[in-house]
């Protein structure tokens, strides 16, 4: 007989909340005091949703454990939420491992995109690959992400270029969003890059009137999901006006604007996504004083990626400036071949190493800021009443250890819960 509630993680040394009052972001002085519970329990119902968080001994006296299909006894550990991931490229085929060797050899971003390689390498590969081969290798990747922590991905097209790949990659993530535990966020991207042969104007054209009618449709028909409308916004991709263009007309077709800018010319990006009300942009390394004070006006989500500027040594976003402004700063690993990262512990500990911040503000950025960098920050992001029940159960006295030991996390990481549900169970006593 199934019990009246999914999952109770009981004795807990650390629940950390994050936030216990419905907010639905955090700035600076938030991210700064994270709401933790000492000796905690927590219950989630049949629903999958959260039902009660709070001291052990109140749970305890409210709760039979009887009623429960499965109790964790977390005595000695720590539960977080679980991360969310804000920007990822994880469809896709053709890896890119001998672009590494030329960037570390000192060839820049833009070098290896002139010399044919770079997004128009993938585009090519992910062109001719099918779809099933591109949800196989999208599936293993989303499970890396998984046992990493990340309950909640946004996953982007962006490796077509043109309306039939555009469309396979959106009906991959489509599949895999409807087959797996992982939540996605999913993103259009088809201005990733202007095709090969075509000029920006010809790009934008092509999203306008064939790619972005095409979605409405599969939209409207209820074939394909989608939440986030993307642009590569930079010097020889996207300018600004055909940037505001495809962002405008994904906003007029209710997706979340959620684009790249900033980051390898001040392109005055920020400000362009403040005036459109974008919900976040990513990257930023090069954003301005106006950019940053824009976006904090607009309560536009600032998505830092501290993998890329680590890989393609680039200047740090500036994170600190950001924080003292009032942006809200989220964090995503950017998978992509490019930059191959699947785990939110090791982002956060590069964004409190290279970017300043401090541990806490990294948790929230990789949290709740993240989830309302996707428009979830009501389902997700944090331990309370009535949210998702996801979550991470960490073998560690203290929270602290997942960003302070780099890599550490295969070994810290005992449960990844998903709507009540174990996901992923390390017990590492079943290896020997």
């Amino acid at each position: 007989m199934p019990g009246t509630h999914r999952l109770l993680v009981k004795n807990a040394k650390q629940v950390v909340l994050i936030c216990n009052g419905g907010e639905k972001y955090l700035t600076k002085n938030g991210m700064q005091n994270l709401c933790i519970i000492e000796n905690g329990s927590i219950v989630i119902g049949s629903d999958g949703l959260i039902k009660a968080v709070g001291p052990a001994d109140t749970i305890k006296t409210q709760y039979s454990e009887a009623s429960f299909d499965k109790v964790i006894d977390a005595a000695g550990m720590c539960v977080i939420p679980g991360l969310v991931d804000a920007h990822t490229h994880p469809v896709w085929a053709g890896d890119r491992v001998h672009e590494f060797a030329m960037k570390l050899a000192g060839a820049t971003y833009m070098d290896v995109h002139r010399a044919g390689g770079g997004i128009h390498f993938t585009v090519e590969h992910t062109r001719a690959a099918p779809a099933s081969q591109l949800l196989t290798s999208l599936t293993s990747r989303l499970g890396r992400m998984q046992r990493a922590g990340t309950t909640l991905v946004e996953c982007k097209s962006g490796y077509g270029l043109e309306l039939q790949t555009e469309l396979k990659m959106l009906e991959v993530i489509e599949a895999a969003r409807r087959t797996l535990p992982i939540n996605i966020s999913s993103t259009y991207c088809g201005a990733h890059a202007v095709p090969k042969g075509k000029t920006v104007a010809e790009a934008t054209a092509d999203v306008l009137q064939v790619q972005l009618p095409q979605l409405r449709e599969r939209m409207s028909a209820g074939t394909l999901r989608v939440d986030n409308i993307d642009v590569f916004c930079e010097q020889g991709v996207f300018d600004l006006d055909s940037t505001r263009s495809i962002l405008q007309a994904g906003k007029d077709m209710g997706l979340n604007i959620n684009f790249h800018g900033d980051e390898l010319h001040p392109m005055n990006s920020a400000q362009l996504g403040a005036e459109l009300g974008a919900l976040a942009i990513s990257h930023l390394e090069e954003v301005t004083d106006e950019g940053i004070a824009a976006m904090a006006k607009a309560k536009t989500a600032a998505v830092l990626l501290p993998t890329t500027a680590y890989i393609l040594r680039l200047p740090q976003p500036r994170a600190r400036d950001m924080l003292e402004a009032g942006v809200i700063v989220a964090l995503g690993s950017d998978f992509n071949p490019n930059a191959y990262c699947c785990s939110m512990p090791v982002v956060m500990h590069l964004a409190c190493v290279n970017m300043r911040m401090s541990m806490p503000e990294a948790l929230a950025a990789a949290t709740i800021n993240a989830a309302y960098a996707l428009g979830c920050s009501h389902t997700h992001g944090s331990l309370e009443a009535n949210k998702h029940g996801d979550l991470l159960v960490l073998n560690t006295t203290r929270w602290e250890h997942l960003i302070y030991q780099l890599g550490g996390h295969q070994e810290l990481i005992r449960y990844v819960v998903i709507k009540g549900n174990v996901v992923y169970d390390n017990d590492k006593t079943m290896d020997f």
